[in-house]
């Protein structure tokens, strides 16, 4: 990327986490309220009430991590997948690699997963969780997760410049596989019920993803992908986004020269 597609870059990122939160009484601050509200619903009525944490380390934060990290995932996608749709004006007047809108896009989720990561440190130092070496690998599975949700944005983003219902039928789909992903319940419920269910549970990088994290930054009683299958089943989530992403790159570069005409 050269000089000017960075400045670019930078300007357009910093435009669009102002306009964000423009307009709203608490600004920035819905960065992290967002999901600790979100948090503090489930922990009531999945911990309290229907006690879905029974057994399970340090739950409060287990379930902290499942929710910035689903949030994470739905608000890059949703913010990614309308970035060509929502630049239509500077895309018809200016030349330049289509590709810095969509990754401008979806820096405004990253920006709001670093704080929110914070937050979780934060609430996991004060909940007992023990620092280890094992926090270093986190970022690792960060830029995973980003990644998949790159990719997702890259190939949902072409296709909505034509077709203006993918981004509402992606919200609905969202919507529907929350409860697919183990955000508020641990992997061995869903193990005790059928082993070959949670098995093809952990090949959905998102669900191996959270659960690596959980892993690496709370307690080493996580079920993860590795626990349940050898290597070559493990490498499925990586190779699954690598692949998507890879795709999804070339598809984006091909259609992005009439992105102008369409949008």
């Amino acid at each position: 990327m050269n000089r000017k597609n960075r400045i670019l870059l930078k300007e357009l990122v910093k435009t669009d986490f102002k306009m964000r939160y423009q307009g709203s009484v608490l600004g920035y601050m819905w960065a992290i309220l967002r999901p600790l509200l979100m948090f503090a619903i489930l922990y009531v009525v999945f911990a309290k009430i229907l006690r879905f944490g029974d057994g399970t380390p340090h739950y409060p934060v287990y379930l902290l991590v499942g929710t910035v990290l689903w949030n994470f995932f739905t608000e890059c996608t949703g913010l990614g997948i309308h970035a060509i749709e929502g630049r239509g004006d500077l895309i018809r007047k200016i030349s330049f690699p289509k590709y810095i809108v969509v990754v401008s896009a979806t820096s405004t989720a990253v920006i709001n997963l670093l704080i929110n990561m914070v937050v979780v440190v934060i609430f996991a130092l004060i909940n007992g969780v023990a620092v280890s070496w094992s926090w270093l690998l986190v970022p690792l599975f960060l830029v995973e997760l980003y990644l998949l949700a790159l990719g997702v944005s890259f190939l949902l983003g072409t296709w909505d410049v034509k077709f203006r219902d993918i981004g509402s039928i992606w919200e609905v789909l969202m919507q529907a596989t929350f409860y697919a992903v183990p955000i508020i319940y641990p992997v061995t419920m869903l193990m005790n019920g059928s082993m070959i269910a949670a098995k093809i549970l952990l090949l959905n990088p998102v669900a191996q993803v959270i659960q690596d994290v959980r892993y690496n930054l709370i307690t080493t009683e996580t079920i993860t992908t590795w626990d349940l299958m050898s290597f070559k089943f493990c490498i499925i989530p990586w190779l699954i986004t690598i692949g998507l992403l890879t795709f999804s790159i070339w598809y984006f570069n091909k259609k992005s020269r009439f992105f102008a005409e369409e949008v």
